[in-house]
């Protein structure tokens, strides 16, 4: 403190202002101040005396004007008054990569403040049976990281009928849910005294909902950001906006080419941050404050993140562009559509069925020598070879995309077979029609049907 003042009282003189004594100076800081009659300095130190000191320096008399020198170890963003609160006993309610993000930085943070956080128990949802026979139990990725940072797991399916744990240092009063996949109740926010946290991969309202990592690229963002907000009793995502990226957002990396991993392994450890930062912060603590930035005008059009369904899947030749195919292509994994197969004809009278088939690699090509005429029906797979097609090296089997562009497609999957080669795949299952027609001198054998 003797160096401080000393350094101020230099500062003053280099002003021309004249130095009265150590009774001429104020020091203020987040943790309490008080001056004797005798002009003596005391400070009452608090755990954030070390971010933020400010020195007052009186100008001459009484009645002098101050000036402020301010020192400080943090930007300018995080000079404002951190709120006190209780010992935080946090349950903690997560499942994926990006909650397993937010749960190690809380841990890190509790292990460096144990007087702010004292506890973390943390919430999953059970194992599910997955492989032949439902044999397998496949756990949710958090509870590995919960069991390698030796904290307390509690498995739920559904909060109906639990009761949050008591912990040693007494009962929970901090719930924070972070991409978990269930509600919490009002009955499980009330009884925490801090109520409830969550983070948000997005810029908060846009983009709410289950999926804002899907929708983001769907949608063709080339920014992003993470919300921290409080979790609302009533509905998903309509909570207080305590912290937020600010605007504009983040460019997100290499847009055009960015799958749903690499967007989550870039937005993670930003949510993690924020997170752990609005705790230093006590963002949480009564009264809340509202600082979400979106305006009127930018919150009228609203993308609802909704959960991804296998329809979502399903590409819809009659709409779909190129561009729109071969982002969900890269967004959601390899697209689906149906074609019409015909039976075995060694089986008897001849009939057709819909099957499913998955395009389990496409590429857009340029469009081989005279298929242009094939452009009026999206959908179409088609060869440039006379009928019957023959799985021959080179030939390929490709479609058009309404905007007139050429989808090659190098492997599928027929319903009930295995993954092959798109063409060999088609002449199995036998989709091509028995006619042939000629453009340009070349001759193509399309599908029986467009798929659909």
């Amino acid at each position: 403190i003797a160096s401080s003042a000393t350094r101020t009282q230099a500062i003053a003189s280099q002003r021309g202002e004249r130095d009265e004594g150590p009774g001429s100076m104020m020091l203020i800081s987040r943790g309490g101040l008080s001056i004797s009659r005798s002009f003596e300095l005391r400070l009452e130190l608090s755990p954030a005396f070390a971010e933020s000191i400010m020195f007052v320096v009186r100008g001459a008399g009484p009645f002098g004007l101050c000036k402020t020198i301010s020192i400080s170890r943090w930007p300018a963003s995080r000079l404002y008054s951190t709120k006190t609160h209780d010992p935080l006993r946090i349950l903690f309610c997560g499942s994926d990569e990006f909650s397993i993000a937010s749960l190690k930085a809380l841990h890190a943070y509790h292990l460096k403040q144990p007087n702010r956080i004292a506890s973390i128990d943390v919430v999953c949802r059970p194992g599910k049976r997955v492989g032949r026979g439902l044999k397998k139990i496949r756990q949710v990725p958090i509870r590995e990281t919960a069991e390698s940072l030796s904290l307390p797991i509690h498995e739920i399916d559904t909060f109906t009928g639990w009761t949050p744990p008591v912990t040693p240092n007494g009962p929970i009063n901090l719930i924070i849910a972070v991409s978990f996949g269930l509600f919490v109740p009002p009955r499980i926010l009330n009884s925490a005294s801090y109520g409830g946290l969550n983070v948000h991969p997005s810029l908060l309202p846009d983009f709410r909902g289950p999926a804002p990592l899907h929708h983001t690229l769907l949608a063709g963002e080339k920014s992003t950001g993470v919300t921290l907000q409080t979790l609302h009793h009533k509905t998903f995502d309509h909570g207080t906006i305590l912290a937020q990226t600010p605007p504009p957002g983040i460019d997100i990396p290499n847009p055009d080419f960015c799958t749903v991993p690499e967007l989550l392994n870039f937005v993670a450890p930003k949510g993690a941050q924020l997170l752990v930062d609005g705790i230093k912060d006590g963002l949480f603590v009564p009264p809340v404050k509202e600082v979400g930035w979106r305006t009127k005008e930018t919150t009228e059009n609203l993308t609802h993140a909704s959960k991804i369904k296998p329809e979502d899947l399903h590409i819809d030749w009659a709409n779909w562009t190129m561009l729109e195919i071969n982002r969900r292509n890269r967004v959601l994994g390899p697209l689906w559509s149906k074609a019409l197969v015909a039976s075995n004809p060694s089986d008897g009278p001849l009939t057709f069925q819909q099957k499913r088939v998955i395009l389990t690699e496409i590429e857009e090509v340029e469009p081989p020598k005279g298929c242009d005429t094939l452009a009026v029906v999206p959908g179409l797979p088609f060869v440039n070879v006379p009928c019957p097609v023959e799985p021959k090296k080179g030939r390929a089997l490709h479609a058009f995309t309404r905007d007139g562009r050429v989808l090659r497609i190098n492997k599928m999957k027929v319903e009930g077979e295995a993954v092959a080669d798109g063409l060999r795949a088609a002449i199995k299952a036998r989709m091509f029609g028995d006619r042939s027609f000629q453009s340009e001198s070349v001759e193509f054998t399309t599908f029986r049907n467009p798929l659909v």
